[in-house]
């Protein structure tokens, strides 16, 4: 059942190769991006932009812009140059909470400004908050239970929650809860609380704002005069679109851009042997997994999702698209956090289990649709092999590839059978894996995408959320997690690692696991 990628590897990339020649043409024809300048960054990214407003976007391709434009009460600690998943004052000084967890105040710092020049006060913060609960999307559910975001005096603000959050804190330090200018009210139009001047313009008092947005094309970031922090030494961020991931590989090599995302890891081995370029290679909690439509039959029978989930080839797949750069996920929560359970049940690749569970079921003749994007390079490859994995037990896959933000649609609306996705936390606590994927609410892109559907899963991870503190939480969390490997909505495939390539004269990067694909622009610089 094994499969080997390499030849199909080597046909796609002298396929690309045309492609990319073309998409390098493309790119000639844009403005000089400037890099090398020692004032200018240039970083090169598949994707664009979807909307700049932190209160609606759910997407890494935007946090790359949202992040560095707008500051948080907390931001994630950096410890021995690397990045944490501990949190620490940014615009807070300060906080205190309740002993029963359902009032937190914060003191505020002085001297946090908008870009216009204007104080980042309680006022500001409560404006920031109010307005994510009412445009109430994705962002709004990081944030946790809150009732109410009282200003005690212009330097003190607090928060009332519906119930404790365990997870509250951290939960400040995402994107959801950026503070944005109130500013912004002046641009409300027809009761949109400026969710369309939000889109394309940024309100924030970051250290970076974005000054222009062409869009397939480039957004250009500029140093926001009032920042707090000390001066960056970069004035000026450049985030190219650039689709194919062989361009953009080429164009890093010749200099043309500083950082190259996204790239395949058979390019990342070659960037490694490549002069003047640094691959950044760490350990990551991305994880890479495939949705089952529990909604749909048969995959509404558990016994035909084990059964997938037995016919996988987990190592091929790590072997041949990772190069082995990376590990089968045990359980859902990633190695590394706290919540993983080492002892959980591990699916293998057993093939006789697998034709043994699907004729329990009665399935035979099974025709199943693999729903992708090229949006990650890989995601092509995982289904060819998975249509490889499948086809020995008679179930037939049909590859069916869709521009990422179709597939996004159909996946909201459960529109597929088998689809492939990453996913990557917000912060350093496992509600973030088994809430999001588990919890019957949230059915859909914010989070269940697998529409799985168990009440005491339901009661177990809500419990989780709210209970006194992490020993409980872990000890809830391990039950939960038994029953959800064994009735198998998802089959999860791989926890890999985060890499990145950076020209070499750029130094400052600062990995951290909470962030993938967001940078800290403002302490990053060029060696003269």
């Amino acid at each position: 059942m094994k499969f080997d990628v390499k030849g199909m590897l080597l046909g796609k990339a002298m396929l690309l190769g045309a492609a990319a020649l073309l998409a390098i043409a493309t790119a000639g024809s844009l403005p000089a991006a400037a890099a090398g300048d020692p004032t200018t960054l240039v970083v090169g990214k598949a994707g664009d932009v979807d909307t700049m407003d932190p209160a609606v976007t759910v997407t890494n391709n935007s946090w790359t812009v949202t992040y560095p434009a707008y500051e948080r009460l907390v931001k994630f600690k950096v410890e021995n140059g690397k990045g944490s998943t501990e949190v620490e004052g940014d615009v807070a000084k300060s906080w205190t909470v309740s002993d029963d967890g359902l009032q937190w105040t914060f003191t505020l710092n002085d001297g946090h400004k908008f870009a216009d020049g204007t104080p980042v006060d309680a006022a500001a913060v409560k404006y920031s908050f109010d307005r994510l609960f009412k445009v109430a999307k994705g962002p709004s559910e990081t944030v946790g239970p809150v009732t109410e975001v009282q200003v005690v005096d212009p330097h003190t603000v607090k928060f009332i929650l519906k119930e404790p959050f365990g997870p509250f804190l951290a939960g400040l330090a995402t994107n959801g809860a950026c503070i944005v200018s109130p500013a912004a009210q002046q641009h409300e139009k027809d009761g949109d609380l400026g969710q369309a001047y939000l889109a394309e313009h940024t309100l924030g008092s970051g250290p970076y704002q974005v000054t222009s947005w062409e869009k397939d094309q480039q957004v250009v970031m500029e140093v926001n005069p009032h920042y707090a922090g000390p001066a960056p030494s970069f004035k000026k961020v450049v985030v190219k679109i650039i689709k194919e991931a062989s361009a953009r590989r080429l164009q890093l090599e010749k200099g043309d851009i500083d950082i190259a995302e996204d790239l395949p890891v058979d390019q990342f081995d070659a960037l490694k042997k490549a002069e003047g370029v640094t691959v950044v290679d760490e350990p990551s909690f991305q994880v890479t997994y495939l949705y089952l439509n529990n909604t749909r039959k048969p995959l509404d029978d558990v016994r035909v999702r084990q059964a997938i989930s037995y016919a996988v080839d987990y190592k091929g797949i790590i072997d041949g698209i990772l190069l082995g750069n990376g590990v089968q996920m045990r359980g859902p929560v990633p190695e590394g956090l706290w919540g993983h359970d080492d002892a959980s049940f591990q699916f293998t690749t057993d093939a006789a289990k697998a034709k043994q569970l699907l004729a329990d079921a009665g399935v035979k003749g099974l025709k199943l649709g693999y729903l992708y994007s090229k949006k990650d390079p890989n995601w092509e490859s995982i289904g060819l092999i998975l249509q490889q994995n499948l086809a020995p037990l008679g179930i037939t896959v049909e590859m069916q590839e869709f521009a990422y933000p179709t597939m996004r649609e159909k996946l909201n609306s459960s529109d597929f059978d088998i689809a492939a996705g990453n996913w990557t936390p917000d912060y350093g606590d496992p509600y973030m894996f088994m809430n999001y994927w588990y919890d019957s609410s949230l059915h859909g892109l914010p989070g269940n995408r697998a529409f799985y559907t168990n009440a005491k899963v339901d009661d177990l991870i809500r419990k989780a959320a709210t209970a006194a503190n992490v020993e409980e939480r872990k000890k809830i969390y391990a039950e939960a997690q038994k029953i959800v490997i064994e009735e198998a909505p998802y089959v999860l495939l791989f926890q890999a690692n985060y890499q990145v390539a950076i020209r070499s004269d750029v130094k400052g990067f600062i990995y951290n696991p909470m962030t993938l694909q967001m940078f800290n622009f403002e302490t990053m610089s060029r060696a003269q």
